[in-house]
């Protein structure tokens, strides 16, 4: 069986399970595929070794006639997200060929878990950066703002990268290194150590660390 390095799922939520030696262990519930190969991209034609799949299946009056041309060539099924996975040799896998966990993972191994965190929208410094701010009390006319920002003589400007208020939250963050606690392949359930970014239901690219 081809291996990819890498398969698509959607956050459950959070809970906990115990090991051997009755150590609470706090873990993240995560619907891992199935995912549908949709394409395969060569370094003759794309320039590069990938595979496209799709995840989550969609109602066929949802897909338009651009998407429905594109999933008609792996069996027509639709689905909600569609992403790429490099790999060494995409020939060895067939259009419409279903990549499920144990195609992939197994308990123990290490993973990179890919997700869009919460969006907060404009925040500023002492949410945003975790900055103490000045005193509440009365009289003080500091308490919630960045405080000083640059030089006024030299450099004579504001330094690239100066954390100050802006928008927070809503980009791709990748947690390294996680281990996985179980597989319920009879469920496509992974349960991984720790929390992983995102909401409940967001889309998670789960990686090996074998890529």
């Amino acid at each position: 069986m081809p291996k990819t390095n890498g398969i698509l799922g959607r956050k459950v939520g959070m809970t906990r399970v115990y090991n051997e030696h009755g150590r609470s262990i706090p873990v993240t519930v995560i619907e891992a595929g199935p995912c549908t190969v949709l394409q395969k991209k060569t370094i003759a034609k794309e320039g590069y070794n990938a595979i496209q799949v799709g995840f989550l299946e969609k109602k066929e009056t949802r897909i338009n006639k651009p998407q429905s041309g594109h999933f008609k060539r792996s069996g027509g099924k639709g689905f909600y997200y569609v992403r790429e996975f490099r790999v060494n040799d995409p020939e060895s896998f067939d259009l419409g060929q279903r990549l499920t966990i144990m195609d992939i993972l197994q308990v123990g191994d290490k993973v990179d878990i890919s997700g869009k965190v919460k969006g907060r929208g404009f925040q500023g410094v002492m949410k945003r950066y975790g900055f103490a701010g000045g005193k509440a009390s009365h009289g003080s006319g500091f308490h919630r703002a960045p405080g000083s920002i640059g030089c006024s003589a030299y450099p004579g400007r504001v330094i690239k990268g100066k954390k100050l208020p802006g928008q927070m939250g809503n980009n791709l963050v990748t947690q390294k290194n996680l281990t996985i606690v179980d597989i319920r392949n009879e469920d496509n359930i992974l349960l991984v150590e720790g929390a992983v970014p995102g909401a409940k239901n967001g889309l998670l690219s789960i990686f090996t660390k074998e890529a």
